[in-house]
């Protein structure tokens, strides 16, 4: 189902601010897009407004804190107000806590499960408020390749991406049946070189990093302008990830005893610096920035460029089939 170009499109986002999230506005605000961004953070989110504005040339900033469905709410209503409608709607918020569950507050475990599940749940509650009326709309949902095999030191996180998953797969029933012309699409990126980990609060004295390989923002970026126009059932970012979500279907034992290893997950995913000051409960003050302080290692996927172009994996799986064929036939 093909959605009207970008650039004839009014797209919400929240997590603009920092991330995959600023990311995808730049990549919007080129293509032309009506950008209403959110975030809590007022400086970056202003900051990254007058970033897209030149290529824009309309965009506006709502500051919004995900986890209070009645900002959630103004945001939707900001933006039909000043354009009229709701076109794309693309939950991207999120924060974590690097901890061992035992380590863990309630508060902390309440917070993250309120921003990156319910502030997801209350953004799409409130984009259909009034894509129904039109019956039309897209709503991507950022969630992660934890959703689908949960790390240590994540299990709030991957717990609350698990639920984002769960959610989606519910509303995509509902949707078919009651709102055929709206579509809900799930993004799964794998490790991403973003400040979600010079920020994230770490209870373990080290600042967090992104497990290996880590691919560049940009490339969720362009699943996500892709999903606004064309969109799919799940993309994942990455083969990396795609290969975790099967071996976790295939063996899940076999994972545990991969991450086991030499204590690899615990080590890889803290990083020898100390930990820093996180943004769990309140923006840091820090400036806007697609990328983190850990560099990306593959600037593009092309597994996720493969997948996003169906045409393209059919003609390869046609050649392939066509080469097995023929040398079977000729063995």
């Amino acid at each position: 189902m093909r959605r009207p170009r970008i650039a004839d499109q009014v797209v919400v986002l929240t997590g603009a601010s920092s991330g995959i999230g600023r990311e995808t506005a730049l990549a919007l605000a080129r293509r032309g897009a009506r950008l209403v961004l959110a975030a809590r953070g007022v400086e970056a989110l202003d900051a990254t407004v007058r970033d897209v504005e030149p290529e824009v040339g309309h965009a506006i900033a709502v500051p919004t804190d995900v986890s209070d469905a009645s900002q959630v709410e103004r945001l939707a209503r900001t933006a039909v107000e000043r354009y009229g409608r709701i076109d794309t709607w693309i939950n991207g918020a999120a924060v974590a806590t690097y901890a061992t569950v035992e380590e863990l507050t309630t508060a902390e475990i309440d917070r993250v499960i309120q921003v990156d599940l319910l502030g997801a749940i209350y953004g799409t509650r409130a984009a259909l408020a009034h894509m129904s009326t039109r019956g039309q709309g897209t709503i991507i949902n950022v969630s992660s390749v934890l959703a689908a095999r949960a790390f240590p030191l994540m299990s709030t996180y991957s717990a609350a991406k698990a639920g984002l998953d769960a959610f989606t797969e519910s509303l995509r029933v509902e949707l078919a049946r009651d709102h055929p012309g709206i579509s809900v699409s799930l993004i799964l990126p794998s490790s991403i070189a973003t400040p979600f980990y010079d920020h994230a609060r770490s209870k373990r004295g080290r600042a967090a990093r992104p497990y290996p390989p880590v691919y560049a923002p940009a490339a969720v970026a362009r699943a996500i302008v892709f999903a606004a126009r064309h969109p799919r059932r799940a993309i994942y970012v990455g083969v990396a990830g795609r290969l975790l979500a099967l071996a976790e279907q295939l063996s899940p034992a076999l994972v545990d005893r991969y991450l086991l290893q030499g204590d690899r997950a615990f080590e890889h995913m803290l990083s020898n610096r100390p930990a820093p000051r996180d943004n769990l409960f309140a923006p840091v003050d820090a400036p806007p920035a697609s990328q983190g302080s850990h560099p990306p290692q593959l600037h593009h996927s092309l597994y996720t460029e493969l997948v996003m172009r169906r045409g393209l994996m059919l003609a390869i799986a046609s050649l392939g089939a066509l080469g097995l064929w023929r040398w079977q036939r000729n063995r």
